[in-house]
């Protein structure tokens, strides 16, 4: 697959919501970058929902961050245990002041990585 990413992306090993039709579902994050985030399937309803919302908060930070994303892709990716479903979420709407400070986190750990 080409790659299809505008920015910089960094690790980050999180839990958060993914909220689809108002009900929260457990999800983890494997990387973000300030335009998105990939997030492995935990627990969550069926595919096939575009519109997500996200609640999570940074490694280090106490914030929790809102945002609302859309899906551009599902896909797996080999990882340490094996494969692992994921999806990609385009943040579509966040407030400026955490869109900085997922820029200020990609920047201090993108090159840590």
């Amino acid at each position: 697959m080409a790659n299809q990413r505008k920015s910089q992306r960094a690790p980050c090993d999180i839990y958060l919501n993914k909220i689809v039709d108002e009900a929260r579902h457990l999800a983890r994050a494997r990387d973000i970058s300030p335009d998105g985030i990939w997030i492995s399937k935990v627990l969550e309803p069926a595919a096939g929902q575009q519109q997500v919302g996200l609640e999570f908060q940074l490694p280090g930070s106490s914030e929790v961050i809102w945002a609302a994303g859309e899906v551009v892709r599902d896909e797996t990716r080999e990882a340490a245990t094996g494969p692992v479903e994921g999806t990609a979420v385009k943040f579509t709407a966040m407030a400026d002041r955490y869109r900085r400070m997922i820029e200020v986190y990609v920047s201090r750990t993108a090159g840590n990585a």
